[in-house]
């Protein structure tokens, strides 16, 4: 899991619970995704996050800005803005896709390989990481060309590794372990 402060993952909660009752978690998610991409220009987050703008200006902002939000999501973003927590909303966000993802079965495999994975070879490893897993699998590829070949992939607490490095390392301990004569 991620790093969320205990705000965060309360507003998550709330927010989950909401979009639970009403099968909902795609357009919840939709919704925060736009909010964090707004957020992320300096301009329009110093703006919508700023005391020294009043809250009604703020609100006014948001709505300009997301016209065609259900009243739901609406409320919720004003509600961050009048307590002045608007900033939190990319942790929020992250929050609620963990517990969407829990609830949906998806698990997220972090990959690293020695070079960027075509799509046929993200599908494999997706495949197989499922298989292993016995979930839904979303991938979070990066590229670290130390590795040499192979991937290394690390589901929660679980590092598997795949990679050229690895085996060698494995192969290494065997033949250590391996009666002499």
């Amino acid at each position: 899991m991620a790093n969320i402060g205990a705000s965060a993952r309360h507003y998550a909660e709330a927010v989950f619970g909401i979009a639970q009752e009403r099968q909902a978690f795609d357009a919840w998610l939709g919704a925060l995704e736009r909010v964090e991409q707004i957020l992320a220009d300096p301009a329009a987050g110093q703006v919508l996050t700023s005391p020294a703008v009043p809250e009604e200006e703020r609100r006014a902002a948001l709505d300009r800005l997301l016209p065609d939000l259900g009243p739901e999501i609406r409320n919720f973003l004003h509600l961050l803005v009048d307590r002045g927590r608007l900033e939190l909303l990319p942790e929020i966000l992250t929050a609620f896709r963990e517990l969407v993802d829990q609830a949906r079965g998806v698990v997220t495999a972090k990959v690293t390989s020695a070079v960027a994975l075509d799509p046929r070879l993200r599908e494999v490893v997706a495949r197989r990481l499922a298989a292993h897993t016995g979930r839904q699998v979303r991938l979070e590829l990066s590229v670290d060309p130390e590795l040499i070949g192979g991937v290394v992939a690390r589901v929660g607490d679980e590092l598997l590794d795949d990679s050229v490095r690895g085996r060698l390392q494995r192969l290494k301990e065997r033949l250590l372990r391996a009666p002499v004569g």
